[in-house]
Parts: structure tokens; C-alpha cells; sequence
């Protein structure tokens, strides 16, 4: 899928250095940049989901300790 993106002159002189110094290419960074983003919001949700199931599970429980 083809899609425009739009940077701000400071963010593509930023990525435009970054790529030189790293010896690869605008478009090699930003791909990185998604993997990382959905990588990471993907393991945030799976702890999320996880503390609010055991948070339901013992809810009870810390009502009574409290």
C-alpha cells in the first residue's frame, strides 16, 4: 500500500541525518519505526489484557484485604 506522509522540516533534516549516519535509507528508518511502534504496542496490550483479567479474578479478594 502506497501512502504520503508528511514531516516537518526539522523531522525530515533529523531523519535525513540519522539515515547518512547510519549508512540506510529515510524509507528503511520510518519501516523500522512502524515495526517497532506496532511490536511494542502489541506486547502493551497483551500485559494490559492480562492485568485486567487477573485483576478481575482477584478483585474480590483485595476488596477483603483492604
Amino acid at each position: 500500500m502506497a501512502m504520503n506522509l508528511r514531516l516537518r522540516d526539522d523531522q525530515t533534516e533529523a531523519l535525513k541525518l540519522r539515515a547518512e549516519q547510519e549508512g540506510t535509507s529515510m524509507h528503511a528508518l520510518l519501516l523500522q519505526a512502524v515495526d517497532d511502534y506496532l511490536a511494542r504496542t502489541a506486547q502493551q496490550a497483551i500485559v494490559r489484557k492480562a492485568a485486567m483479567e487477573q485483576a478481575a479474578k482477584w478483585h474480590e479478594l483485595m476488596e477483603r484485604l483492604k
